[in-house]
């Protein structure tokens, strides 16, 4: 302490008492965050009592990520904490969510042992806004059902439950985005599908059991019940299910729709919306087709 100062502290006295180093008291004060209350008699800057609370105080706002400015135009009640914090807020918010994008992206790069195209594809289509996703799907929408006769509304099904990542994706929810919209850029991929719905001509449902849940229910139903499908009530179900429609291109549709990927499509549907995991459909296709082959070879004999 200096006579001429009696309640002062010298830079090396205030850095002791907080544990702040020299060096960053010395910027703190070159910049104008700390000034120092007087000079000694040999030009020392000397610091109050006061110092310690106010380098405290900026000591933290550092620490929480306030730029220099920031913390000056707090020093200088030209701004608030709550003020200058609700914005970094915003700003950590916006980070943490691309961390994780890029955290899940590099999941599956890893995972997959992707190539460096590969992964700079992955890296766009995880960071495609909302109104680019939707576009993706709506395209491949269009394409697959513009112009086809009795398709399902796919688009208006669409609309209803659109195809969005939440702000705060999971890793799961952006790997299976990324699946998805390699899935739907699959030109063969889109033209199985086409081919699914052209089948489904008016007066059939065929091309309607992947876009249906209560087929599915119903099949498992009879399955579980320990009907057959070779037995003779499982005509009866497939009689509630199709009516009259011919069961041969109920079959081909049903086929079709296997052979593009029409299930793995609805899966990854409901994993990037967050849906809970739905039980493996396979058993139900198997069951369902051997059920059409049955019908189908009993009409023929």
């Amino acid at each position: 302490m200096s006579d001429a100062h009696p309640e002062s502290l010298t830079i090396g006295q205030l850095a002791d008492r907080t544990g702040v180093s020299v060096r960053t008291i010395r910027h703190w004060s070159d910049v104008g965050v700390l000034t120092p209350d007087g000079r000694s008699a040999g030009g020392y800057r000397l610091y109050g009592a006061g110092s310690v609370a106010r380098l405290e105080l900026v000591r933290t706002l550092r620490e929480l990520g306030f730029g220099l400015d920031e913390v000056s135009r707090v020093l200088r009640s030209e701004a608030t904490v709550a003020e200058v914090a609700s914005v970094h807020v915003a700003a950590l918010d916006a980070r943490i969510r691309a961390l994780k994008l890029s955290r899940a992206v590099l999941s599956t790069v890893a995972e997959r042992g992707s190539t460096t195209e590969e992964t700079a594809l992955m890296n766009k289509l995880a960071r495609l806004s909302v109104d680019e996703r939707r576009r993706i799907v709506e395209d491949f929408i269009r394409e697959v059902s513009d112009g086809v006769e009795g398709a399902p509304d796919m688009s208006e099904r669409l609309r209803r439950s659109p195809v969005d990542l939440p702000d705060d994706p999971t890793p799961e929810q952006v790997d299976a985005w990324l699946q998805l919209a390699e899935l739907i850029r699959d030109p063969d991929f889109r033209a199985g599908m086409r081919r699914m719905l052209e089948l489904s001509a008016p007066g059939s449902h065929g091309g309607h059991i992947w876009f249906t849940r209560h087929v599915m229910e119903e099949v498992r139903e009879a399955r579980e019940d320990g009907t057959g499908p070779e037995d003779p009530d499982a005509a009866g179900v497939l009689s509630g299910l199709f009516g009259d429609a011919d069961r041969a291109e109920v079959l081909e549709a049903l086929d079709v729709g296997l052979a593009a990927g029409a299930e793995r499509y609805r899966e990854l549907l409901h994993a990037v919306r967050g849906n809970d995991q739905q039980p493996s459909r396979s058993e139900d296709f198997t069951w369902l087709g051997r059920a059409l082959r049955a019908e189908i070879r009993r009409g023929a004999s």
